[in-house]
């Protein structure tokens, strides 16, 4: 049973709606991949097929490296790829290495996703030009506030403020 004095904290929060947007957004890219019967394909993989197609196969770390990731949240989305038939592994330079490459699948299509990479990077433009303050600004604003003061030093000073952290 809930306890009715208990506030719950995640009821509010600033940046709900911008995820809430980005998923949306990702929904309906989906849906073009879906009405072109490209099946089974996130567009969160998007990148990293192309990076695939255009720098060739490469390990998960260089792979990691060149979209801007950590090596574990490469993994992972590699074994989902890879379960999804996007990508395999080959043997790289030495038995201890793979290298991730595209498969068949994934260069029936690649064509076709460079193009819907373009149009949505046109209509994301198209969008910041009808509002007022574009979100590629915003994040250019927030990443210099945080190099004046980290995103952790923020949170640590908030904490340090707040009876129940300790």
């Amino acid at each position: 049973m809930t306890d009715p004095h208990v506030q719950d904290p995640t009821e509010e929060s600033l940046w709900r709606p911008l995820r809430q947007l980005q998923a949306s957004m990702d929904a309906d890219i989906a849906r073009i991949y879906t009405g072109e019967r490209i099946t089974g394909l996130k567009p969160s993989f998007v990148m990293e097929l192309l990076r695939l197609h255009a720098r060739g196969p490469m390990t998960i770390t260089e792979l990691a490296e060149s979209v801007g990731r950590t090596h574990s949240a490469l993994s992972q989305k590699v074994a989902a790829m890879r379960d999804a038939g996007w990508v395999h592994a080959v043997e790289g330079e030495d038995a201890r290495s793979k290298k991730v490459m595209l498969t068949d699948q994934s260069r029936a299509v690649v064509d076709r996703l460079a193009a819907e990479w373009r149009a949505t990077e046109a209509a994301v433009a198209e969008i910041e030009s009808e509002i007022p303050y574009p979100l590629s600004r915003v994040v250019t604003d927030i990443e210099r506030a945080l190099e004046r003061k980290s995103f952790h030093d923020r949170i640590a000073e908030k904490l340090a403020q707040d009876p129940a952290w300790g």
